[in-house]
């Protein structure tokens, strides 16, 4: 079976904690495959939050999901604090990619690696949108902190 091999930074710009609860819960008594991506999608939306956006206003456009892709280095049970590390890379026209390194908070250990494709999109007009050198430089190459700094 191939398996998909996912290259995240050790060290991305942003980290929150979230606590898996009970209806993140599967059969398994773990934490399933639709909760993981919404709690990536909650780090995601604190993460653009920073930034002075969210997933429906960035340049006066929205953000719609292309692809998702996990890679599970071990389960995560309720009551387990996650702290969920988010950055970005792989720019496109419109794209680029949000990458996600899930560990438990307490231990370090590594729970998932993650990357969604992120398109800028217009919901009017029902297309891509082509991303602007001011959303690039906030999202890509600066560190936080120097992002805290920007104008």
């Amino acid at each position: 079976m191939a398996r998909i091999r996912l290259e995240i930074p050790e060290a991305l710009p942003f980290a929150t904690e979230l606590v898996v609860r009970v209806g993140d819960l599967n059969y398994g008594n773990h934490l399933g495959n639709d909760a993981l991506l919404a709690l990536l999608q909650e780090a995601r939306l604190e993460f653009l939050a920073t930034l002075g956006y969210s997933e429906m206003s960035l340049g006066g456009h929205g953000l719609i999901m292309a692809d998702a892709a996990v890679v599970y280095k071990a389960q995560a049970f309720r009551g387990d604090r996650l702290r969920i590390a988010v950055g970005s890379g792989d720019f496109s026209g419109s794209g680029f990619d949000l990458l996600y390194r899930v560990t438990h908070a307490g231990t370090g250990a590594p729970v998932a690696l993650a990357k969604t494709g992120m398109v800028l999109f217009d919901y009017e007009a029902k297309r891509p949108v082509r991303l602007s050198d001011e959303i690039r430089r906030r999202l890509g190459g600066a560190s936080q902190d120097q992002r805290a700094n920007d104008p």
